[in-house]
């Protein structure tokens, strides 16, 4: 299906139809916002089912002190130790054979494909200088609410990164074609995968583990180590050591977070200027680019709005899970089989961690956009969509709620739980998002915070109260 053909669809269906209401509709180029109805149904549901899933990376984060990228070591309550280690164990796997970096690429590939819908209706009306003004606009208030996010609420933020790229590199892409962008995507993931992997140092390391492999050899075979060689064995002795996890430095952690919020404000914010600062300078932030780039791409195939046959799904599912699924199975196995050895983790789990987020991400929204097409679970799914619509609103309260749970509150749980009791709290905040969401939009037109960005976007207050 050609580009032009799928976006003549978008805008001529039943949901999305050019008249009077419609979000570029009134005089020429005049742009007002997206009314809900016609909202592309099918990106609400995934939008919703991938900020869901984000919840449960995130909260490794949120809950405790980690030493490792969402792998449970260095955590105050020892993962693979006690009579809960199997239950932790399963948790993991199903984790990153489902989750990991999943649902924060499909998030990013629903945020590409949205820059093509908005641009695409604006020149369709014939908007298309003033909507160049509007993206503007928009992606740098993105930009600010991630900075207060990051500064104020949570170091992990990622709005930033999205009003970034935004604002730095879709614009001019959203002409291309679906192949370029596809490939263009592909390309950037390989970039930041060997940017993951220096930063990790993974390079060095495996370099010098051969080395001292070879030294250990020689010393079997009775020969004398020269000073260099001696020299490489203090050096791996040295990454060895920063690799052992200090149960003191543990306990400091946790000790520090249960301070309070204005004990945090200042080393968050820090934390935070510091990596977004790192991330730029490393250009890491090519892993979330390349993401919006794919779903560009995914868009203008007519992928990510349903269009595409039933049987074209779920092909692309089982390609896609039969790629991620076993890489994951037998990293997790191997990492599992060696006690997390940091070496084992950067060649199973770290190295193909870019691939399968494409590969995996694509399967899981093929299958969700196989119920989507059945019809069978409508009723079930408008929840997910109401979350998906909201998305913004939800991300910020999840923020709050996991850093209220966590640090500030009451409770002061951080590094107090077990690794396979977060999922509790995780599925407590789902209820919260899928109840709420739908309520709030029986009578708001937007969520709260997405009212306040589309106002100051179109630098207009918005209607809040929904129309009858």
């Amino acid at each position: 299906m050609s580009t032009s053909t799928t976006l003549t669809q978008h805008l001529s269906a039943p949901g999305v139809t050019l008249d009077s209401d419609e979000e570029l509709a009134g005089p020429p180029r005049t742009v007002n916002p997206i009314q809900r109805r016609e909202r592309i149904s099918s990106m609400d549901i995934l939008r919703g089912f991938a900020l869901l899933g984000i919840l449960v990376v995130n909260m490794d984060d949120f809950s405790g002190p980690e030493s490792l990228h969402d792998i449970p070591l260095g955590v105050a309550k020892a993962a693979f130790l006690g009579p809960h280690a199997h239950l932790n164990l399963v948790c993991l796997f199903l984790k990153w054979i489902f989750i990991e970096s999943k649902m924060r690429g499909l998030f990013s590939m629903l945020f590409g494909a949205g820059v093509v819908l908005l641009t695409a209706r604006a020149e369709k009306r014939g908007a298309g200088s003033q909507m160049a003004d509007i993206y503007l606009r928009r992606n740098m208030w993105l930009v600010a609410l991630g900075v207060l996010h990051g500064t104020f609420l949570w170091h992990g933020d990622i709005l930033f990164l999205y009003g970034f790229c935004g604002l730095m590199f879709l614009y001019p892409c959203r002409k291309l074609k679906a192949r370029t962008l596809f490939l263009a995507g592909n390309v950037m993931l390989a970039v930041v995968t060997v940017a993951y992997l220096h930063h990790l140092s993974a390079f060095d390391d495996f370099s010098l583990s051969h080395k001292v492999a070879a030294i250990s050899a020689d010393q079997h075979a009775g020969r004398q180590l020269t000073p260099e060689q001696r020299q490489v064995q203090e050096q791996w002795k040295a990454e060895v050591a920063h690799h052992v996890i200090d149960p003191k430095k543990v306990q400091a952690e946790v000790s520090d977070a249960h301070k309070g919020y204005l004990s945090d404000l200042t080393q968050d914010g820090l934390d935070y200027v510091a990596h977004m600062a790192h991330i730029l300078g490393a250009g890491a932030f090519f892993e979330e680019l390349g993401a919006m780039l794919i779903g560009m791409a995914l868009f203008k195939s007519g992928f990510l709005s349903a269009e595409l046959a039933f049987g074209t799904y779920l092909k692309i599912a089982i390609i896609g899970f039969s790629i991620s699924g076993p890489l994951y199975v037998a990293g997790m196995w191997k990492a599992y089989a060696s006690g997390f050895y940091f070496l084992t983790l950067y060649k199973w789990i770290y190295l193909p961690y870019f691939f399968t987020e494409e590969t995996g991400a694509i399967a899981i929204a093929a299958v969700l956009l196989m119920i989507i097409k059945s019809g069978a679970v409508r009723t079930a799914l408008r929840p997910f969509a109401a979350v998906g619509q909201t998305a913004l609103s939800n991300y910020l309260l999840t923020s709050l709620l996991c850093q209220l749970i966590f640090r500030w509150g009451a409770w002061k749980l951080y590094g107090q739980l077990e690794y396979y009791q977060l999922n509790y709290v995780v599925v407590a905040i789902w209820a919260i998002n899928l109840v709420v969401s739908p309520l709030w939009l029986r009578a708001f037109e937007f969520g709260p915070v997405e009212w306040l960005w589309r106002s100051l976007t179109y630098w207009k207050l918005q209607p809040m109260r929904l129309r009858s």
